[in-house]
């Protein structure tokens, strides 16, 4: 349906054009590059050149980084949709020129940051050791005292307790510090008992100061809170230094994208085959795109280039392209999986339920009109990315579904009209549903959901019935397809009466119908076993499957009313808590404050239930009936840029 027709693609040119028709078929991003296969043609090794560039992407990367945590940039938050920035082609070409200068900046960046690094390191290793040193402050003779010629010193600590009684007597102690933990002695005693001294500490789990400084405590911490104040200055002047390069910073994002394109360009190098003169290059191109690209190249290159189908066993890639109403939903289906070669595109069969559902969920005319506001502004107002685009329009159109739900079910932020008039005015204002409220009849809600979830799976069927059906399995298609909606439309009136009042003509239909589809199940869903029995239990088994498979399906589909309801009933609490005080003046202020805050939250909650769920209604409910996924994803060679965008558009764009 929505599959773009892929082309195998083979393009002989001349060796001294390689680069130059590389750089343009990866500015026009309409040719996958395959991997060349061909044993007669020679390879080239490009290893070494994409590590340099990605070695210099990743130097002007860090220094980005390092540039904003230092001089953060200004932004906006109009500035999130302001996509990239567009660049023409000649002034890319000048940009390019000044590559080593902007690598000049780079490394410079990365040079003040690493010794900011260190100068940090160095604080905090002296803090430490000042910390450390406090302890210490009363001692008067340097760290790495040991003794004279006549005597020897100890300086240490010991486990606080210990008794220093039979210490001998000769020695000299005294205690520079004392805690819970630990005492910290300085003993000096003669050589004589120095053996005598030394065995006691031992025994007593001494600790000497591995200290070697030859200064007194009190200097040593006196000379690191200098040096730690000239460290702390150089960093303040390292941090002003690199916030300078700040006017720098478009160059640096310059250079990102430029060095990812070098990176990529040469990337594709490997994957083509070489002779001594001319260079051949294979891959796939979407056929729309295929005669341009042929009249550019011709035109300007000595070139042949050929055309063909590809066979079954090629790994064809997915490209997928959509009528605006459907593309914006394109993410959703690659989000699940992209179609396999014998699937169709699922995004045009399941865009009309998703944006149906997505405002049957969030229901609130007044969150349905700020999103449509949000979105048209953004679109309008800012040049987005291809991507973002699409998302912004897949919004857009849940927001005018939520709308009209929204409306239809009366909810406009809840029910704000009937509070307001009620409060301010003192008039009860009725229902403004344009259909009904579903508050007020939930199980009319339930009904129409599980109608909707049918008409839901009738579609999935029905797109596996047209794949069958084209597929030539004519009498499959119709075997497959007829008696489930049979069975289906059979099993619903009678249901439905469960809950409220059916005509007994459509149940009596309903039962004709329900008695035939069962029938033709069990008949015909066996077919292809060669036995009696075979085929009957089949047709058992599947009815079976039929029976359960379906119920679940369409009970799934009451999450439309829950969600619905949600919404509905958070929106009405949060304007009742804004309306409780006596006082108007109060009422009011509480009302605009709990408005805003509420509504706002409710909006954000029910936005995000909306979306996984209704996700969730596709992948599970209608993809499961006739979808199989698991194909590639067409990946061409591109500018795939972060900050800049060539204004030569792409054919794909």
């Amino acid at each position: 349906m929505a599959k773009l027709r892929m082309k195998k693609i083979e393009l002989i040119a001349l060796l001294t054009d390689s680069k130059k028709i590389i750089e343009l078929l990866q500015r026009r991003g309409v040719v996958e590059i395959s991997r060349n296969d061909d044993e007669e043609l020679d390879g080239t090794n490009v290893t070494t050149v994409v590590g340099e560039f990605e070695k210099f992407r990743s130097t002007v990367s860090n220094a980005l980084s390092i540039l904003d945590r230092y001089a953060p940039e200004k932004v906006a938050v109009t500035d999130m949709f302001g996509g990239k920035t567009e660049v023409e082609k000649h002034d890319f070409g000048r940009g390019a020129v000044q590559f080593e200068k902007i690598m000049t900046v780079a490394n410079e960046i990365i040079r003040s940051s690493n010794e900011i690094s260190e100068a940090e390191k160095s604080i905090s290793q002296m803090n430490i050791k000042c910390d450390i040193l406090k302890q210490w402050v009363n001692l008067d003779v340097p760290m790495n005292f040991r003794g004279t010629a006549t005597t020897t010193a100890f300086i240490g600590s010991l486990p606080s307790g210990i008794s220093l009684e039979n210490m001998p007597d000769s020695s000299y102690k005294e205690i520079i510090s004392d805690s819970k933990e630990q005492t910290n002695l300085f003993i000096l005693c003669s050589k004589e008992t120095a053996d005598e001294t030394d065995d006691f500490l031992r025994k007593n789990s001494f600790v000497p100061l591995s200290e070697t400084e030859n200064e007194i405590p009190k200097n040593i911490i006196e000379r690191c809170k200098n040096e730690c104040e000239v460290l702390a200055g150089r960093y303040k002047e390292l941090e002003k230094h690199i916030a300078e390069f700040a006017e720098h910073r478009e160059k640096l994002k310059f250079a990102v994208d430029y060095l990812q394109m070098r990176k990529d360009k040469y990337s594709v190098l490997s994957s083509l085959g070489f002779t001594e003169s001319t260079f051949v290059l294979k891959g796939y191109i979407p056929e729309k795109y295929a005669g341009s690209l042929q009249k550019e190249i011709e035109k300007n290159y000595t070139a042949s280039i050929t055309f063909t189908d590809p066979t079954e066993d090629d790994d064809v890639p997915v490209l997928l392209e959509n009528s605006r109403f459907s593309a914006p939903v394109e993410s959703i289906t690659k989000m699940y999986s992209m179609p396999s070669k014998s699937d169709v595109d699922p995004t045009p069969v399941m865009s009309f339920f998703y944006y149906l559902f997505f405002g049957m969920m969030l229901s609130d005319a007044g969150y349905g009109l700020l999103m449509l506001i949000g979105t048209t502004i953004v679109l309008k107002k800012f040049r987005l990315d291809t991507s973002m685009k699409k998302t912004m329009t897949m919004f857009r159109n849940c927001g005018v579904s939520t709308l009209i739900w929204g409306a239809l079910f009366g909810s406009w932020f809840g029910d704000i009209v009937q509070v307001v008039g009620r409060e301010y005015f003192g008039k009860e204002i009725g229902s403004i549903a344009l259909w009904f409220q579903p508050l007020d009849d939930p199980i009319k809600l339930l009904l129409y959901s599980f109608a909707l979830g049918i008409l839901h799976l009738f579609l999935g069927v029905g797109v596996s019935f047209k794949m069958a059906w084209d597929d030539g399995r004519k009498l499959d298609a119709v075997l497959d397809t007829v008696p489930v909606y049979m069975t289906i439309l059979g099993v619903a009136p009678l249901a439905a009466g469960i809950l409220t009042d059916v005509p007994s003509i459509l149940k009596t239909i309903g039962t004709y119908l329900m008695i035939a589809g069962v029938v033709l199940i069990v008949l015909t869903s066996g077919r292809s076993s060669k036995s009696v029995f075979g085929k009957f239990f089949g047709g058992l088994y599947a009815l079976y499957n039929t029976a359960t498979g379906y119920l679940s399906d369409i009970l799934s589909y009451s999450r439309l009313l829950a969600l619905g309801l949600a919404t509905g009933s958070i929106a009405s609490v949060i304007n009742l808590i804004g309306t409780m005080p006596e006082n108007m003046v109060v009422k009011t202020i509480l009302l605009v404050v709990v408005f805003i805050v509420g509504h706002t939250a409710n909006l954000a909650i029910n936005l995000l239930g909306a979306y996984v769920h209704t996700d969730r209604l596709q992948f599970v409910e209608l993809f499961g009936k006739f979808y199989t996924g698991g194909g590639r994803e067409f990946s061409p060679l591109k500018v795939n840029t972060q900050y800049i965008r060539l204004k030569e558009e792409n054919y794909n764009e």
